[in-house]
């Protein structure tokens, strides 16, 4: 999404004549949210992909004749019904997708969404099925920043596929001969500050964090922070033993059960990887799911659930 908008951005700059595309309403399933966009120009050049199947040449031509003549046009699609030719029901998707052509002023807006600098709420007017004015507004959201404590070889599996997942990824560690680019080279950023001394000032209720140095002079401090402030996520990783240890300090400090709980120790859900990279996607999953209200089963809890049934075995015995 956020290439579709660099593309519009960049057509802005070059002159080009374009339309944009987006779905405004959908009734059961598809493969795309509302508010997705495709950018095409009077060329028939385009830039992503609305997810609409055999209709996608249809909104690619309408939005051609948009751009052409700046006329608003609605597409009302219907995947409910079987294919003709095939015979193959379709996904069971109905969808209304309007094309429009934005104006100049819309530059800087496309350039924000690209980036993901800055939440963008887009709205435009069009006329609905029953023939009346109506006005779609869709925010398209900023980016949000993922904070990893502790450059290590974990923070760079971390960072390259979160940016595939539209995080910006900050990474925190005061040691200048770890805390380079050449390291991790896909982070957004590098700070080279101590936990206590940076975060404070930077975490949000949009800001998840996971703490990845195993060393309680970065990790305590990082966890007072991220229990302080709104973060959705805190993500610890370590055993079973240094997991007890933080959680035995912090509560030694008055951070009650509510405050430990919110810490995913060890960070991850349970999928049953053992490398960087696949922990790295389980510590990510967990994070989603958290986003989106779902749940797996997370490390810490298997963990626990294998360490009590251990101990129930070695009673029976």
């Amino acid at each position: 999404m956020r290439d579709v908008f660099a593309t519009a951005a960049r057509w802005f700059e070059e002159k080009r004549t374009f339309a944009l595309a987006t779905l405004v309403t959908l009734r059961e399933s598809a493969t795309a949210p509302v508010g997705t966009t495709i950018s095409v120009d009077d060329r028939g050049q385009i830039a992503g992909n609305i997810g609409a199947g055999c209709y996608e040449t249809e909104i690619v031509e309408a939005a051609m004749r948009t751009a052409a003549d700046g006329q608003t046009r609605r597409l009302d699609i219907n995947l409910v019904t079987e294919d003709e030719i095939f015979r193959v029901p379709g996904c069971g998707a109905m969808m209304q997708v309007v094309a429009w052509r934005p104006e100049a002023s819309f530059l800087e807006d496309a350039r924000a969404i690209a980036t993901g600098d800055r939440d963008v709420r887009v709205s435009f007017v069009y006329e609905d099925s029953s023939g009346s004015r109506a006005t779609f507004e869709h925010l398209y959201p900023a980016k949000e920043t993922l904070f990893l404590v502790g450059a290590t070889s974990l923070a760079g599996e971390l960072a390259a596929i979160a940016r595939r997942l539209d995080f910006k990824v900050v990474v925190v560690d005061p040691r200048p001969a770890f805390a380079t680019m050449e390291r991790i080279p896909e982070a957004h950023a590098i700070v080279r500050e101590w936990p206590e001394d940076y975060l404070p000032g930077v975490l949000t209720s949009r800001t998840p964090i996971v703490i990845l140095s195993h060393d309680s002079k970065f990790d305590l401090p990082a966890l007072r922070c991220a229990l302080r402030s709104e973060a959705p996520y805190i993500g610890l990783l370590g055993s079973r033993r240094s997991q007890a240890a933080r959680r035995e300090t912090l509560r030694a400090e008055a951070f009650d059960e509510s405050a430990l709980a919110r810490i995913h120790g060890p960070a991850g859900l349970d999928i049953g990887g053992t490398t960087p990279a696949q922990t790295a996607v389980s510590i990510l999953a967990e994070i989603i799911a958290g986003r989106h209200g779902r749940s797996g089963t997370p490390l810490h809890a298997s963990h626990e659930s294998i360490h009590r049934r251990g101990e129930t075995i070695s009673a029976r015995a």
